[in-house]
């Protein structure tokens, strides 16, 4: 095996590519990167077996082949490479490759390609595509509600239940929810997943696309995948029931405040770096009289409150959250505008946006000791 191809373009694939490398692999040959170079293009591959992504760039193949190098070294190697190209040629009797760029040159071992689990395509039950915009807004606007406790698998991933011509993602850690819809011209059918959180933040890093383009989506029963431009991306589902999430959306809220999310993140932000050595990170909120007060205080830090001028309809209300989980939601946000609506001080609210009817957040407060 024997090319020739742009650093820049190399290093730019593997730092995708290395995502789906494993930090404790199952078996060696899972820390390797797999390529395949063959018609003008060389393909690099790697997958932990929860997650697997084949990335494909031009290169000028002098002999095709396949082979598997250490993932880390490799990677690390070419980020340092000096020249703008890079050439790579295997020596296949010495179990070997050499990597040269401008006067560098670099020997790495190979690994034993024949071993490695080359991905499959996914098949799968249902196709469908999506905008990469619409796709990132749709996971943007929930992963961050995911939890990390991997004892309870099912609320480390999203829901995603495609019904027809609707799509509607779900997260939940159950102390927050972020549901976000999208409605297609067309039915795609119908099927529900749960698609790990770590997968759809790894999607986010990739689909940076200024110029919205395709996204093929193709769900089996255990497995998901997402193709796009010269990416290709699967990843097994989380098995389980996701709770019926519906249920704990508050109705009749009595308080509604309109705010600019811009002022009132910045603001919580702020408000935060005091309560965050506490165990809750607790910030309390003080609406009335067109105004919300925001303050968090630690008897070993110190405390930090600001004022910002909201629209309040209904009675002035105080209540108490973690402030993390007000901060995350609102760091997601799009719109200029964000609204608050909320009943008691120890019910559940929601935060919507006026530009996004198909967005809701609801999170519940904590209880404080005044």
């Amino acid at each position: 095996m024997k090319f020739t191809c742009q650093k820049q373009e190399l290093t730019g694939a593997l730092s995708i590519v290395s995502k789906a490398l494993s930090s404790k692999p199952q078996m060696p040959i899972l820390s390797g990167i797999y390529l395949r170079a063959e018609s003008g293009q060389l393909e690099l591959e790697a997958t932990d077996f929860e997650l697997g992504i084949i990335i494909a760039i031009d290169a000028e193949i002098t002999q095709p082949g396949q082979m598997t190098l250490p993932g880390r070294y490799f990677q690390e190697v070419i980020r340092k490479l000096p020249g703008d190209t890079v050439s790579i040629d295997e020596d296949s009797e010495a179990k070997s490759v050499r990597i040269q760029s401008a006067a560098a040159n670099y020997t790495l071992r190979t690994m034993n390609a024949s071993e490695y689990p080359v991905i499959h395509r996914l098949e799968g039950d249902l196709h469908f595509t999506i905008k990469d915009n619409v796709l990132r807004s749709l996971v943007k606007k929930t992963v961050f509600a995911c939890s990390n406790d991997e004892s309870r698998p099912i609320f480390t991933g999203v829901y995603m239940d495609i019904d027809q011509n609707t799509v509607t993602m779900a997260a939940t850690n159950t102390h927050r929810l972020a549901v976000k819809k999208e409605t297609f011209d067309a039915p795609i059918g119908a099927m529900k997943l749960i698609i790990p959180a770590k997968v759809l933040n790894e999607l986010l890093h990739i689909l940076t696309s200024e110029i919205p383009s395709d996204v093929e989506v193709t769900c089996s029963l255990n497995q998901v995948s997402f193709a796009f431009e010269n990416i290709y991306m699967t990843s097994r589902l989380i098995e389980g029931a996701f709770p019926n999430y519906r249920n704990v959306i508050p109705q009749n809220l009595t308080v509604k405040v309109e705010a600019a999310t811009s002022e009132i993140s910045a603001a919580m932000d702020r408000v935060s770096l005091i309560s965050r050595a506490n165990d809750y990170n607790v910030v309390k909120l003080d609406f009335h009289d067109e105004q919300l007060h925001i303050s968090s205080s630690n008897p070993d830090i110190g405390q930090a409150e600001e004022t910002l001028p909201v629209a309040i309809e209904g009675d002035a209300i105080q209540i108490a959250f973690n402030a993390t989980y007000l901060v995350d939601v609102l760091k997601a946000l799009d719109g200029e505008s964000c609204v608050i609506s909320l009943h008691q001080p120890l019910s559940p609210i929601t935060i919507t946006e006026p530009d996004d009817p198909d967005f809701i957040y609801v999170v519940t407060p904590v209880r404080t000791a005044h």
